[in-house]
């Protein structure tokens, strides 16, 4: 694994873009733009694409999925694009940590999923299609969205050690544990047995 060398206007620069990039609020905007009312007040009152279903309107959910996870893509892109490595790092961590705490919802934001996902497809994708896969296969088993985020964000840093030097290790391990942290109350649903599935409304 390379050494790191704290470049603190690096860090400043692309945190702040980072940032702004994944505060965008995806889902309540395109909510608002298709008119189905506050997600606040829906289902969980999450601001991500599996809240977006619970609406019934599948096309909404899709786009929801689609831009939140561009907005963490774009922020690895772009600082490997224009600047060096440790700003894909700090780029990808603070796109997540917008998407979760964005300034303009009072820091009351989505869990990072699918976000989460953009991140990961966009610093290796061998990677990306194997967390994807591991998504896929659990939510067709179980129907717990939940349960397959956190399946995914389990295995993905495991998966980059092969597939990648491990460049991307401590990044996604950092993210994975963050998604755990935001899926405390989806865990203890789920062992209580009372986690809502895939498609439902409530």
């Amino acid at each position: 694994m390379p050494e790191i060398t704290l470049d603190y206007s690096v860090i400043a620069l692309w945190g702040v873009i980072g940032y702004l990039l994944g505060s965008i609020p995806s889902g309540i905007i395109i909510a608002r733009l298709m008119n189905l009312g506050n997600l606040r007040d829906v289902g969980s009152g999450n601001i991500g694409a599996t809240n977006v279903l619970r609406t019934g309107n599948k096309k909404a959910a899709a786009l929801t999925l689609l831009f939140d996870a561009g907005k963490g893509a774009i922020a690895i892109l772009l600082a490997r694009q224009l600047s060096s490595d440790q700003a894909v790092h700090i780029a990808g961590l603070m796109a997540f940590l917008g998407h979760c705490f964005p300034v303009w919802l009072r820091f009351k934001g989505g869990k990072g999923v699918a976000t989460y996902f953009g991140i990961i497809w966009a610093a290796a994708w061998p990677a990306g299609v194997a967390a994807s896969a591991i998504w896929l296969a659990i939510a067709a088993i179980s129907r717990y969205s939940s349960l397959a985020a956190l399946f995914a964000a389990g295995w993905t840093p495991i998966i980059l050690v092969f597939v990648t030097d491990g460049n991307y290790f401590l990044l996604a391990a950092a993210l994975g544990l963050l998604i755990y942290a935001r899926h405390g109350a989806n865990i203890a649903r789920l062992r209580a047995g009372t986690e809502t599935k895939i498609g439902a409304k409530s």
